[in-house]
């Protein structure tokens, strides 16, 4: 992957033209190898751009600009379809190089597999790294059918590698029984159904922390965003997604990367789902990116 020029392609709103000028760096991992159910978040990243250019470029909320953060859009990690171990060390290759030139990398998914090797290159960088995981599932298996290179896993290879009692999943409302008992045992924190109360209160307890954030759409409610591979009924809504950005903005931690994962425009012709993630990614770099 070459910074010395912009992505020739479709780039996400008010992206900065100058790889070395910019403070973060936005990308896409699309790769869908690893999905039990639904294909087509590999088509994610490259929808959530096209339809940015529907956003106002400043947000209410937080009165701010993206004219006022300067962030490079690099584009998608070209990834070999259909292998995934190779996918997963480009990507942690990508991120190393980020992180040694300080930049923020913020990530667009893509299965939430991609997270995996993300989250251990921050580690090497930030060895007293916390996880705030939002998502439906626990994503805490160790293999799928014999498989542990799957979409169901990467929450629990995170969590063996930097401690699970660093790890804080919001909004869980699906998994095995074995993955709630397994998270009770080592300590794990998981917060059933919510987000935003339970992230309240976890957020004082991380002050001052490096906390890497990784958001799965379908923590959302069917009913805000139909357009991802595993959708599943009982979700939040929009809004208070929003506010939980929101509040992790307003807090003390320092995030250090984050990505949105799971965006699978084919199954919502409505384009929701694809705006919804446009306007969380806007909201992520104004309030995240300082």
């Amino acid at each position: 992957m070459r910074f010395d020029e912009a992505y020739s392609g479709n780039v996400f709103i008010k992206s900065h033209p100058n790889y070395e000028e910019s403070k973060a760096v936005l990308y896409g991992m699309p790769m869908d190898w690893t999905v039990s159910y639904r294909p087509g978040s590999r088509f994610g990243p490259a929808r959530i751009r096209e339809v940015s250019i529907g956003l106002e470029e400043y947000s209410a909320y937080l009165d701010r600009e993206l004219e006022e953060v300067k962030y490079f859009d690099a584009g998608d990690i070209p990834l070999p379809f259909g292998n995934p171990q190779r996918s997963l060390d480009l990507i942690e290759e990508f991120i190393d190089k980020l992180l040694a030139e300080n930049k923020f990398p913020l990530g667009m998914g893509g299965e939430h597999l991609v997270s995996w090797p993300v989250m251990k290159a921050m580690y090497k960088k930030y060895p007293d790294l916390a996880i705030i995981h939002m998502d439906a599932h626990t994503d805490l298996r160790e293999n799928y059918e014999g498989e542990p290179l799957s979409h169901s896993t990467p929450i629990r290879k995170a969590a063996e590698l930097i401690g699970p009692q660093n790890v804080y999943s919001f909004g869980i409302r699906s998994g095995m029984k074995e993955e709630f008992q397994w998270a009770k045992e080592v300590g794990m924190h998981i917060s059933k159904f919510e987000v935003l109360e339970p992230l309240k209160e976890v957020l004082p307890k991380l002050a001052g922390r490096p906390v890497y954030v990784t958001i799965d759409i379908d923590v959302l409610d069917p009913a805000h965003a139909p357009g991802t591979g595993t959708v599943d009924a009982g979700g939040i809504t929009s809004k208070e997604l929003l506010a939980s950005i929101h509040e992790i903005a307003r807090s003390e931690i320092n995030v250090v990367g984050a990505d949105l994962v799971e965006v699978a425009p084919i199954y919502d012709p409505s384009e929701q789902t694809a705006n919804t993630a446009s306007k969380l990614i806007r909201e992520m770099i104004l309030g995240w990116i300082k």
